[in-house]
């Protein structure tokens, strides 16, 4: 009796787990980043490969991104790299940095090279100014004042003020839960979902 009950709540759990969406999964994550005391800090710095990280008390908008991901299994750093590495100009490395070949410390931690590999590699999505065709685990990238590239995710809360779905993102006081949706120039739209997901 004891064993079949132990059984029945294993099978029980993991198929919990099987039929978690991504939706969930990843808001869960982004919600989670926004626990962490993190300086705004994009500093070039040597980190391992795979799955390397910059120290968990500094990160930059796509850090939170990688971050979130990372909770799902899904390396940023590698995948970026890999598909890098396979068609280097398909990247805008040497175009806008003067690059001539991968670096694995920081091509995932750059907005413009996120947005390269989503667009390979994920859904791109209409950039428009209606909040409904926003939906949860959405990436949205945008272009601040002094042509600084932006990254956020969208989560599952909407704004009682505005109807606008609710972002998580690090736009320089660490990951926090933001309205600012259509606060700047939306230049990318994107949705990236795990294979394991499908």
């Amino acid at each position: 009796m004891k064993f079949s009950l132990l059984c029945l709540l294993g099978y029980c759990f993991s198929f919990a787990a099987y039929t978690a969406s991504f939706e969930e999964d990843i808001v869960s994550a982004l919600i989670e980043r926004t626990t962490h005391d993190v300086r705004y800090d994009g500093s070039y710095l040597s980190i391992s490969y795979p799955n390397g990280d910059v120290p968990n008390d500094i990160g930059v908008c796509t850090d939170v991104v990688i971050r979130a991901y990372r909770h799902l299994g899904v390396d940023l750093q590698k995948l970026i790299h890999e598909d890098m590495v396979k068609d280097f100009n398909a990247y805008p490395s040497k175009r806008i940095w003067g690059l001539s070949r991968t670096d694995k410390n920081i091509d995932h931690r750059r907005v413009p090279n996120l947005q390269a590999f989503l667009a390979r590699h994920g859904q791109v999505l209409k950039k428009s100014e209606n909040a409904k065709d926003y939906k949860t685990g959405d990436i949205v990238t945008w272009m601040l004042p002094g042509n600084l590239p932006h990254v956020g995710m969208l989560i599952d809360r909407i704004s009682p003020q505005t109807g606008n779905p609710l972002i998580v993102h690090n736009i320089g006081r660490g990951p926090e839960i933001q309205d600012m949706l259509f606060d700047y120039k939306i230049t990318g739209h994107y949705r990236f979902v795990p294979a394991g997901y499908n």
